[in-house]
């Protein structure tokens, strides 16, 4: 059985990056998606995880309940072994369920630099939300901020009909766990 909606994946190391999913993405996702369907929506992010939980267990049983996965996607994210395990899970689902026709389970959004992501990500349509990136809580009264409603507004629109096609939900949904590749070498010489 589904236990949430969304998972927000999203590389937790980098501060300004968690910043803007807590303080921008999250709320602003949540509060839409629940707008727009009957039901109560359910998203996770790593703020759901219980404190005193077992944050490897918790990460994996809500990955293997949730419906739809949501990359807020870096250049690092792809070297990070619990992003690209979430990524990489996900993918593995969407091969299982699709049989003859494609499952769109990934729905990756870009918060900075896609020109350094990995060849596999460049074959995904990707919404890139790079002009609005910014991590402060400030954001939010700025003028900027109504470009970015309205385009997460068209981002809850587009999540809720993949949340919609989602395949029945399966015991066996894998969660996998592959060793990141190591990042590209810098072609500048260090000094």
């Amino acid at each position: 059985m589904y236990h949430y909606d969304v998972f927000i994946s999203y590389l937790r190391t980098a501060d300004p990056i968690a910043r803007w999913v807590r303080n921008h993405f999250h709320p602003r996702l949540c509060e839409l998606l629940d707008g727009n369907l009957d039901r109560d929506v359910q998203v996770f992010f790593d703020g759901s995880v219980r404190v005193g939980g077992k944050w490897p267990d918790e990460l994996r049983s809500a990955l293997r309940h949730t419906r739809i996965l949501v990359p807020v996607c870096s250049p690092k994210y792809f070297y990070d072994e619990w992003c690209r395990a979430e990524w990489a899970s996900m993918e593995r689902r969407e091969e299982l369920a699709g049989g003859d026709s494609p499952t769109t389970l990934i729905y990756p959004v870009i918060y900075c630099d896609s020109k350094n992501f990995p060849a596999f990500a460049h074959e995904r349509r990707m919404q890139d939300l790079t002009e609005w990136n910014h991590p402060y809580e400030q954001f939010e009264v700025s003028a900027k901020y109504i470009g970015f409603h309205d385009r997460m507004n068209r981002i809850a629109t587009e999540i809720e009909e993949l949340v919609s096609a989602a395949p029945a939900w399966r015991a066996d949904w894998p969660v996998l766990n592959p060793r990141p590749d190591a990042p590209p070498v810098s072609s500048f010489p260090r000094l």
